[in-house]
């Protein structure tokens, strides 16, 4: 019976056999972290303290009027272009994954031709294709009868050209990631929808997409920030997006490296900011997946204010107390 009792702690009390672990520590990753951000801040301050740079010319250029009108023209083409695939994208990949072979074909078809050649001759034959078509027109095939007929190049400028071009080429690339997307989704949601009756195309978008979306948004991020930058290829077609504007510029004035850096900055500054909607959606359609979402910036960073006063608060508590007890003695 003593021992029995011997074996049982009061409510309250320690243990004092517990091992308290202590997390092991990793000096190495510190001196590496350190190493690295020094080579880092040296090969910007290098660059930055470079004579052969002219820092006035940056400075002029940078907000310069022909270089903002390259960076919203720059930001439309990217965003007509990913709308544009986006649709084709869609398309293609419901094409792929039906039933009706000639529609596999198609699907496949495009994906094959448009993978299968460069990005650059997509982007000149568009632009050239006056010289294959001289008019293009909308009447009844196998008949003379026409009810619109124009010249090729007033219809294809140069930026509807390389809108087609980088649109028609990221929807070969994009209908994979959808399928992927689509096909990450069990086939038992489907079988279920289909048993209470709904129709394949609200299956689709109202079980079947919202799912997917979880596999979609993070290629698909990506893939908007590699148009942003392959719209530097317009200059080929003569497009007067941010990278031809620069070059323009620079071949008048002969600053090459200060215009490349205006324009490597402007691309940086864009690629951030398309980082920031990729997050939330991201976010956004990962709910069904994690439990516990983890904390945005903004909330880590009001937590951090909010710990600081709360610190700040029980110092400022503390002071007079200690005052009043040190007069008190």
């Amino acid at each position: 019976m003593t021992a029995a009792l011997s074996g049982l702690t009061a409510p309250g009390t320690a243990r004092t056999h517990d091992v308290a672990a202590a997390p092991r520590r990793h000096p190495g990753r510190w001196f590496a972290a350190l190493a690295l951000g020094v080579l880092c801040a040296g090969w910007v301050l290098s660059l930055w303290g470079n004579h052969n740079i002219d820092h006035a010319t940056i400075t002029d250029f940078l907000f310069d009027g022909r270089i903002v009108q390259g960076v919203l023209l720059t930001v439309a083409l990217t965003a007509c272009s990913m709308l544009l695939a986006t649709a084709l994208a869609i398309t293609l990949a419901v094409m792929r994954l039906s039933v009706n072979p000639v529609l596999r074909v198609v699907s496949w078809a495009y994906t094959w031709f448009f993978r299968g050649t460069p990005l650059l001759v997509q982007i000149v034959f568009w632009g050239y294709l006056g010289l294959l078509y001289q008019k293009i027109g909308l009447g009844i095939p196998l008949t003379s009868v026409q009810f619109f007929s124009a010249d090729t190049n007033v219809i294809v400028t140069p930026f509807v050209a390389g809108l087609l071009a980088l649109g028609m080429n990221e929807a070969a690339y994009a209908s994979e990631i959808v399928r992927a997307g689509l096909l990450s989704v069990d086939h038992g949601q489907v079988e279920a929808a289909h048993s209470l009756g709904m129709s394949p195309a609200y299956t689709l978008r109202r079980i079947v997409v919202p799912q997917a979306m979880r596999v979609i948004i993070p290629p698909m991020g990506n893939e908007t920030i590699s148009m942003l930058k392959n719209t530097a290829l317009l200059q080929l077609i003569a497009v007067p997006e941010l990278y031809t504007r620069a070059s323009w510029i620079s071949a008048q004035n002969l600053s090459q490296v200060e215009l490349l850096i205006v324009a490597s900055a402007w691309y940086l500054v864009l690629t951030s900011v398309l980082s920031i909607p990729q997050y939330y959606l991201e976010r956004r359609y990962g709910r069904g997946a994690h439990r516990d979402l983890p904390m945005t910036p903004w909330q880590q960073a009001r937590q951090s204010v909010g710990r600081l006063r709360t610190r700040l608060a029980q110092v400022a508590h503390a002071a007079p107390r200690n005052t009043r007890t040190e007069t008190g003695t």
